[in-house]
């Protein structure tokens, strides 16, 4: 991967990182399967106005929106509000990379070199390592929760790099429209019409700003401008080259939530969040002279 690409994954890495403690903050006023279904709706609404839909077949576009918008949000938001502390859902989620690379291998047959299989056991090591340390802060199934949303989010990324959409941008627009009907659909369901409509009523307070500032954070930069870039890149690169970058997530997530939450970090986490980064640089070098056309093939949107 090319220098400049790598650290688009890395920016990536960090938007996401943050995004931890600002979903926290959302989902102290909003309830989790309503704010998947607000979420998405901000961004579906002028979408389906505005911008033309992706190129690619029905199929993916449904498949990337079922992945990463309703499976991955749902679960992860449920899982928080099962009582995930927001550090700790960063490090679960990341088990994301090595379900992407095994349902790539398996479903794309793109081939998993010695150097990536090594440089992601070294980086699951070092979240393993995380995950046992904090284990004892979370329940059993906020963390069965959160692992059944990087289950999502691999699903939602293999399919993106089936889908091969011309224009990232419009592809993760366009995505967002999948989970609107279904999730709000859960959400009276399971939620109820009161609940909802007390987070809406009194969404304007001083009292709801943070969570709001934090909702905000989470469609525009976490979603728009964040999932543009990740699926650009993997427009180009195979999926087992771009996932291990979200390893890196949880070395940001952990940081942000000590910052704001004052969830403290040890020095087991920090040699383990060290381990992470080392098997993200590992397993993203690719000795490849030919790829250096990517860097024609690749236009980042602006956004």
């Amino acid at each position: 991967m090319l220098l400049r690409h790598r650290l688009l994954a890395v920016l990536v890495a960090v938007l996401w990182g943050v995004n931890f403690p600002a979903t926290a903050l959302a989902l102290e006023h909003f309830p989790p399967l309503f704010m998947v279904a607000l979420r998405f709706a901000i961004i579906a609404v002028p979408t389906i106005i505005f911008i033309p839909r992706p190129k690619i077949p029905l199929r993916w576009l449904i498949a990337v929106g079922f992945g990463i918008g309703t499976m991955q949000f749902a679960f992860l938001y449920l899982g928080m509000a099962a009582g995930m502390p927001s550090g700790l859902a960063s490090i679960v989620l990341q088990a994301s990379a090595p379900f992407t690379v095994i349902i790539a291998g398996i479903w794309l047959r793109e081939r998993i070199t010695s150097r990536q299989a090594v440089g992601i056991a070294i980086a699951v090591l070092g979240l393993a390592a995380i995950a046992v340390h904090r284990s004892q802060v979370a329940a059993l199934l906020p963390v069965v929760l959160t692992l059944c949303g990087a289950l999502g989010w691999a699903i939602g990324n293999v399919s993106t790099r089936r889908a091969q959409a011309p224009n990232a941008l419009h592809l993760t627009l366009w995505m967002s429209v999948v989970p609107v009907v279904p999730m709000l659909i859960l959400s009276l369901l399971i939620e109820g019409p009161a609940r909802i409509g007390d987070s809406l009523a009194t969404s304007f307070t001083p009292e709801a700003l943070p969570a709001v500032l934090g909702l905000l954070y989470v469609i525009l930069i976490a979603t728009v401008v964040g999932y543009s870039i990740w699926n650009n890149l993997l427009s180009v690169y195979p999926s087992s080259t771009v996932a291990p970058f979200s390893m890196l997530v949880p070395v940001v997530g952990v940081l942000a939530s000590w910052i704001a939450f004052g969830q403290l970090i040890d020095g087991v986490e920090l040699v383990a969040g060290g381990a992470v980064v080392a098997g993200v640089l590992v397993a993203s070098y690719r000795r490849r002279v030919r790829e250096a056309s990517a860097e024609l093939a690749l236009t980042v949107p602006a956004a």
